[in-house]
C-alpha cells in the first residue's frame, strides 16, 4: 500500500510539475513566444525594469546571451510592480532596451510578476507545487530563474545575483 501511495505522490508531482515549454507567451512585439521552441536550451527568465538600480544588468544578459545563444535563450518580462520602475508602453521599453544596452534577446508583453494578476508563467515560476522544485517570492526587478533543457527548473537567483555572477555562469558551461 505505500509503495502504491509513493507511486501516486510521484505521478501527482509529475503532473503538476510540467515544463515551462507549456506555455506560450504574448511577446512585446504583440507576437506568440511559445516556449516549447526553446526545447533543447537552457533558458533565463527576468523580470525586468527600465528606471531600477538594477537596470544595468540589462547590459550582462545581452552579453551572456550573446556568448551562450547556442544553448540559452534570456526572456525578459518587464513588470511596473516594484516603484513604479517600468512606466513605458513596448514600444518605449524596446527603444529603451535596444537603444541604451544593445538588447537582442526576447522581450515579453509586460505582466504582473505577483499578487492577484500573477502571470500564470510566473505563477507556476514561483510555485513548488507547480514547478515541482522551488517556491520564490518576487520581491524586486531583476530576478531570476535558470531552467534545463527540457524546461525544468534549475534555480532562483535575486536581485542582487547578476547574470554574469559565477552561479549561474557555472550551469551554462
Amino acid at each position: 500500500m505505500k509503495f502504491l501511495l509513493s507511486i501516486m505522490l510521484l505521478a501527482a508531482t509529475t503532473l503538476s510539475a510540467q515544463s515551462i515549454h507549456s506555455f506560450t507567451v504574448k511577446g512585446i512585439d504583440g507576437k506568440d513566444i511559445k516556449l516549447a521552441s526553446f526545447k533543447g536550451k537552457k533558458i533565463l527568465v527576468v523580470n525586468t525594469a527600465s528606471k531600477c538600480g538594477y537596470t544595468p544588468q540589462y547590459e550582462a544578459l545581452e552579453k551572456v546571451y550573446e556568448q551562450y545563444k547556442d544553448k540559452l535563450v534570456i526572456i525578459g518580462f518587464p513588470c511596473n510592480q516594484f516603484g513604479g520602475q517600468e512606466p513605458g508602453s513596448n514600444e518605449e521599453i524596446v527603444e529603451f532596451c535596444k537603444k541604451n544596452y544593445g538588447v537582442t534577446f526576447p522581450l515579453a508583453d509586460k505582466i504582473d510578476v505577483k499578487g492577484t494578476n500573477t502571470a500564470a508563467i510566473y505563477q507556476w515560476l514561483t510555485q513548488k507545487s507547480k514547478n515541482g522544485v522551488l517556491d520564490a517570492s518576487i520581491s524586486w526587478n531583476f530576478n531570476k530563474f535558470l531552467l534545463d533543457e527540457n524546461g525544468k527548473m534549475i534555480a532562483y537567483y535575486p536581485s542582487n545575483i547578476t547574470p554574469d555572477n559565477q552561479a549561474i555562469l557555472s550551469q551554462l558551461k
